[in-house]
């Protein structure tokens, strides 16, 4: 496949994957719906786990869409740990990384623009679902805290992709096991860090959230990029079989296959 192509599919999927997730956190999460009396309104808010449940399934849809495109990576620290487990080659690291910040900041600049039409829409509360510690953080976790998730969510989420998409795995599967492995991510440690795990999702909001977001956007940089990097040589060098199948290139193929192909 044309590396052009693969990089356009993950621009468009990590669009999707902002636009879906932090979407329905700064769009739907606490929405409020008609008035049922005095003083009284109906909450249709999709809450927390409406949340982790969209971002599990913008991820679930693309892998099924552009899966056997681009491999649906939608996520820098995806990428690196694929290439530290061997499935992904270091020359298509960068493009892909650019096509994935791309996508992340057209996506925010999206509920930007669609949050800011809302009559009376309060910018000075914002925050577009950034990520943050410390009193960034949801519920106040600091710094070592939020860097210890954002590792150990980022290493499970790739032993998951690593399994999901090995060739001894069941097939088909894949997308569905990935999307729900964020969802539980997301479960886990939205209290925490508001949940990275993906550096393009976390700087395209701090962007637009504000200097005090960017300035702590390094921790959700470096520490899921560890986490994947980590997992992607736990799963090569102790769970893959020595005996390789013939498997290396992307996280998820065509939709009923979940066989890795070559890129």
């Amino acid at each position: 496949m044309n590396l052009t192509k693969k990089c356009i599919a993950e621009a468009v999927g990590t669009f999707w994957l902002v636009l879906g997730g932090c979407g329905s956190a700064v769009l739907a999460a606490t929405f409020i719906g008609a008035e049922i009396g005095p003083d009284i309104a109906f909450p249709l808010g999709l809450g927390f786990l409406g949340v982790s449940l969209a971002f599990g399934l913008t991820v679930l849809t693309m892998a099924y869409a552009i899966g056997h495109i681009s491999g649906c990576h939608l996520n820098p620290a995806v990428s690196f740990g694929l290439w530290a487990g061997g499935r992904f080659p270091s020359s298509d690291l960068l493009p892909y990384i650019i096509s994935q910040v791309v996508g992340a900041i057209v996506g925010t600049a999206v509920i930007y623009l669609v949050a800011t039409g809302q009559s009376g829409f309060d910018m000075s509360g914002a925050t577009w679902a950034a990520n943050g510690f410390g009193e960034l953080s949801p519920g106040n976790f600091g710094l070592f805290a939020s860097f210890l998730t954002e590792v150990v969510m980022t290493f499970m989420f790739l032993v998951v992709i690593l399994g999901a998409t090995d060739g001894r795995a069941p097939q088909g599967f894949a997308p569905i096991a990935i999307g729900m492995a964020l969802t539980l991510i997301h479960l886990i440690s939205i209290p925490v860090t508001n949940t990275s795990v993906n550096p393009a999702r976390s700087l395209g909001p701090a962007l637009f959230a504000g200097p005090e977001y960017l300035a702590q956007v390094w921790l959700f940089w470096v520490a899921p990029i560890l986490g994947a990097i980590l997992a992607g040589w736990f799963y090569k060098n102790v769970l893959e079989e020595a005996a390789k199948p013939d498997i290396a290139g992307d996280v998820i193929s065509s939709a009923p296959s979940a066989t890795v192909r070559n890129p």
